[in-house]
């Protein structure tokens, strides 16, 4: 999954980014509301992290601008402006959640995981397709219980898939959650990928499809996927 973190405190900046890249999500930074208006308009994230009091253009105006262009990514605000008006403002333009800087860490985290989850459809924490679960909290996969050895790409990799079971994923959609703005991903990788993961899978009761010139999609049994070819 694939965050947008928008903070102009730089050292808070990168306390936020080692916390979120250690949880395995794609994390992009940017430290001023222009450069966060220019990012949200031009790539699709799963959550968006604001901070208000930003150069350029206030966090306010970001979360307007982005509604308003029917971005239906999660916002979390995360500000030092906490009077009450505020956060009514906030949430009433759009924000998903709202919390108050200095904030408890593992609160931080656990509201992450609330809001992807929402974006997911899910009610749960943990899913199960074929053999194989996986846990939204621990983003781990396993199988009868036990965890799955699958390094860190293939398991964002099966994180995309598994969370929109049967419906396929577009090759385009793959990389730029698998990536961030630093990074470089070819269609090659993501190939190798996808046959890697695919034999991984395969004794579990899952299996990595193609559809042709689309893009891949996650199947337990023979039905066709929405969307494929």
């Amino acid at each position: 999954m694939r965050i947008l973190l928008v903070e102009d405190n730089l050292a808070l900046a990168e306390g936020l980014q080692a916390i979120l890249r250690g949880s395995g999500y794609v994390v992009d930074f940017v430290a001023d509301g222009a450069s966060a208006e220019a990012a949200t308009a031009a790539q699709a994230y799963d959550l968006v992290i604001l901070d208000l009091n930003l150069p350029e253009m206030d966090g306010l105006d970001v979360l307007r601008a982005m509604r308003a262009r029917q971005n239906r990514a999660a916002v979390m605000i995360l500000t030092a402006r906490g009077l009450p008006e505020e956060r009514v403002r906030g949430l009433d333009l759009g924000a998903d959640d709202y919390m108050i800087k200095p904030f408890d860490v593992p609160e931080f985290e656990a509201r992450i995981r609330v809001l992807l989850r929402r974006q997911a459809g899910l009610r749960s924490s943990v899913i199960s397709h074929g053999g194989v679960t996986f846990d939204l909290t621990s983003r781990t996969f396993s199988c009868s219980g036990t965890p799955l050895d699958i390094p860190a790409r293939e398991i964002a990799l099966l994180e995309l898939l598994f969370l929109r079971m049967g419906k396929v994923v577009s090759k385009e959609a793959i990389v730029a959650s698998l990536t961030g703005f630093d990074d470089d991903l070819s269609a090659n990788a993501i190939e190798q990928y996808v046959s890697r993961l695919r034999k991984r899978l395969m004794p579990h009761g899952l299996t990595v499809k193609t559809a042709r010139g689309i893009g891949y999609y996650l199947e337990a049994a023979s039905v066709a996927p929405s969307g494929a070819a």
